[in-house]
């Protein structure tokens, strides 16, 4: 009889334990999507960007990214991916094609990526809007 009741005793402290956590991550994952939900992509005037390789970064409690934006004769010719930390695989890398494609930061996000396609997008702008600032 007490081995049960400490086996009962376990397993509620368990579930209390799985409980908590999953109450944690879940206000976690509110606060992100607020995050990713106020992200606002500004197009940026490539005749104001020098040619050159230009940086920046964006990061949000659960994704982020760096990139490095290559500029020749006012377009952008290469956009490379330096780091995405996020859980969901890199499918949302795929944005960058579609910004060399259009030379616009007004392109749509990838389906079922969308939070990290706006989060890359949001670091080409940086590197962009950084560039055109020096």
């Amino acid at each position: 009889m007490m081995r049960n009741k400490t086996l009962w005793g376990v397993a509620l402290v368990a579930l209390l334990f799985v409980g908590g956590a999953s109450s944690v991550q879940a206000l976690g994952l509110s606060e992100y999507q607020e995050q990713v939900d106020a992200i606002v992509i500004e197009d940026v005037d490539l005749q104001q960007v020098p040619d050159g390789r230009h940086f920046g970064t964006y990061d949000t409690n659960l994704v982020s990214a760096e990139v490095a934006v290559t500029v020749l004769n006012n377009r952008i010719h290469n956009i490379e991916i330096l780091r995405h930390a996020t859980g969901r695989g890199s499918s949302g890398e795929g944005v960058k094609d579609r910004v060399i494609e259009a030379q616009s930061l007004d392109v749509d996000t990838i389906a079922r990526a969308t939070a990290s396609s706006k989060i890359i997008l949001k670091a080409i702008e940086v590197a962009l809007t950084d560039a055109k600032a020096q």
